[in-house]
């Protein structure tokens, strides 16, 4: 992973972050796998909302692949997310 896909990556988190901190949410990057997987976890109200897997994909996910397109998939980490 070079510093400038994961400097890609965190601004295109610091754009969307408004929008999640104005419903008292936020997110945060946890990793950058190596086959390209990014990893975040969300937090504050994001956390159990019933939207959040539609912000997952339609926010989080097209912002991060905008600005990388070599992103290949997000995921968040949060034990709701995972099955």
């Amino acid at each position: 992973m070079t510093n400038s896909l994961k400097t890609r990556v965190t601004e295109a988190l610091d754009k969307i972050r408004p929008y999640l901190e104005a419903d008292g949410g936020d997110i945060s990057l946890v990793e950058i796998t190596k086959d390209n997987v990014v990893k975040v976890e969300l937090h504050g109200t994001c956390v159990g909302c019933s939207m959040s897997m539609m912000t997952m994909k339609a926010g989080v996910e097209q912002s991060i692949k905008s600005a990388a397109p070599e992103i290949t998939k997000v995921v968040a980490i949060n034990p709701e997310f995972i099955s």
